[in-house]
């Protein structure tokens, strides 16, 4: 196992508390207090895994220096999978609220994340105010979360999400300081081509204004078409019913104000999110970094604390270049869910289409669906998220006919979350017992009515939002792939870490399915073996011995716009 140690920061200056851990997690040794944190990590080369608080707490200032640690264990990162698999998500995660669980003492709350608005750069990954905890305290929690990981329902598999989290935070601090290559000049220029020039004032740029005044002429009345409530109306004095103003619900209506509606909304969105303000908050020195938050939804997927990182629309990609003499290497993970439903549900129908590296859907057709590959992929994608009417009805039945196991695994999950049911990720992530619309909205799942399983690529998903018993199985139901997909892409970036130290290469972005790593141009063909042989080490690590592959869909690039 290597030597394992436990770290804290003083809370005043910059010293550390360090102890060397046992493997049942209690110390082996005296407790040492030294005066230079930076100094007391770079000075023991030797220990494998640090065990500290909060990665987020301690990591940035080691980086600061130059320091960086092969793995380490976040206790409230731990904290938060146990509550979790306990039946107990929502309770808080601090290593201070489980200290006084131990105690049986009043356990303080959480402390308020930062809000999502975008911040100073020099803010990020400060400190958050938190409870304090002892030294003691910090290992008596230690040592109660390897019992726990014990009594795990697969405690093996319990420990290696423990790990995988933990690594996913060092990636995540690792990528703040590395920072995505960004050229303010180029984005200043695109959102000049977009929206055109800026008043004086702050109002709306000239392109936004004169969509704005299209919308309106085809009215015959002022309408603010960035208010929702106003657009409904409008479109209610015209004869026409609305529920929302979703585009793909415009472009059912014949009107002539849905075209510049259109594009308003589009643009819109671009300048408020993405605009001048954004880049002036967020950009600095060529670089993007944002706040990155693993593990910031119940099923696993990250999240970032401002920026909207993880929402890059494809023409602001062009900003996004790589320095003079270096690339991107811009990889895409193929088809993951139904790869990962067919490695969870041990169908052998299923683990022998996703046995091989080329399009999964082509070969589904050839077995399932007389060579019809829309129709087996809405049949696969059905199933994941749960679409059982209509046609989906009958490509789930052809579907459930040639490979029963992997339907009913996802059945026996959905059937899991309507009757209040623990339902887990193949390594134990829990979903909360009543994943209503809330928890929904938490996972990133879409919750406006509609059809289609579509929400693959963010589309509608009926019933979310009622957050009954049947709104709550299609949730479950689509957790347990996607959960475990992102349990899978958390040991593929601890791979690609390893592979990738005592490189120049860096990794610099991550979203589900999809990594950048910034290197340079001699080293990108070395980085894309990486790639692959990460997610081939991960399948096999995460779901055992199993013929499916993971094969991901390269480009090695100067600007991230081309990769697609």
């Amino acid at each position: 196992m290597g030597e394992r140690w436990a770290l804290a920061a003083e809370a005043e200056g910059d010293g550390a508390l360090l102890a060397p851990l046992a493997p049942d997690g209690t110390p082996a040794g005296p407790v040492r207090r030294e005066p230079d944190l930076v100094a007391a990590v770079r000075a023991r080369p030797e220990v494998t895994r640090w065990v500290w608080r909060s990665t987020a707490e301690v990591y940035p200032g080691l980086l600061a220096a130059g320091v960086r640690v092969a793995r380490c264990y976040d206790v409230e990162a731990a904290e938060q999978l146990l509550l979790g698999h306990e039946g107990r998500l929502g309770e808080p995660r601090s290593a201070a609220a489980a200290w006084a669980r131990l105690r049986n003492a009043p356990v303080p709350p959480d402390p308020p994340q930062r809000g999502p608005g975008p911040g100073p750069q020099d803010a990020l990954f400060e400190p958050r105010p938190a409870a304090s905890v002892p030294f003691e305290g910090l290992l008596a929690v230690y040592a109660e979360q390897a019992r726990r990981h014990d009594r795990a329902e697969h405690p093996g598999r319990m420990r290696l999400l423990t790990a995988a989290e933990s690594a996913g935070t060092l990636v995540a601090a690792e990528m703040h300081r590395a920072g995505l290559p960004w050229r303010a000049d180029v984005h200043r220029e695109l959102l000049t081509e977009l929206l055109g020039e800026r008043y004086a004032g702050g109002g709306e740029p000239r392109r936004l204004a004169e969509l704005a005044d299209e919308v309106s002429a085809a009215f015959g009345r002022r309408v603010r078409p960035d208010l929702p409530a106003d657009v409904v109306r409008a479109f209610a004095g015209a004869g026409i019913r609305l529920r929302s103003t979703r585009r793909w619900e415009l472009a059912e209506i014949d009107h002539p104000a849905v075209a510049p509606l259109i594009a308003y909304k589009k643009l819109y969105r671009i300048w408020t999110a993405h605009g001048w303000s954004w880049l002036a908050d967020w950009v600095r020195d060529g670089r993007f970094r944002p706040e990155y938050l693993p593990g910031g939804t119940v099923s696993g997927r990250w999240t970032t604390n401002g920026g909207g990182a993880l929402q890059i629309p494809k023409v602001i990609r062009r900003a996004v270049v790589a320095d003079p003499g270096w690339r991107l290497v811009v990889a895409d993970a193929d088809q993951m869910e139904p790869r990962v439903l067919a490695a969870i549900s041990r169908d052998p129908g299923l683990m022998e289409v996703a046995g091989h590296p080329d399009d999964l859907y082509t070969r589904l057709s050839a077995r399932a669906f007389s060579g019809d590959r829309d129709h087996a992929k809405l049949a696969l994608l059905g199933a994941i998220y749960g679409q059982t009417s209509g046609d989906g009805l009958k490509n789930l039945a052809a579907l459930r006919r040639r490979f029963p196991r992997a339907v009913a695994y996802v059945d026996e999950a959905a059937r899991a979350g309507e009757e209040g049911r623990l339902v887990r990720t193949w390594l134990g992530r829990t979903s909360p017992r009543a994943a209503g619309a809330a928890d929904a909205e938490e996972a990133g799942l879409p919750q406006e009515d509609g059809a289609g399983p579509d929400a693959e690529d963010g589309g509608p998903v009926p019933g979310y939002a009622s957050g009954n018993a049947r709104a709550r199985g299609r949730f479950t139901r689509n957790f347990v792939v996607q959960g475990s997909a992102a349990d899978w892409a958390l040991l593929m970036l601890a791979a690609l870490r390893r592979a990738l130290a005592g490189t120049r290469a860096e990794l610099v972005f991550f979203q589900h399915d999809e990594v950048i790593v910034h290197c340079p141009a001699e080293e990108a063909g070395a980085v894309t073996e990486a790639v692959r042989a990460a997610g081939d080490e991960a399948g096999r690590i995460t779901f055992g011995d199993t013929p499916v592959r993971f094969p991901f869909t390269t480009a090695t690039v100067e600007r991230y716009a081309d990769a697609k």
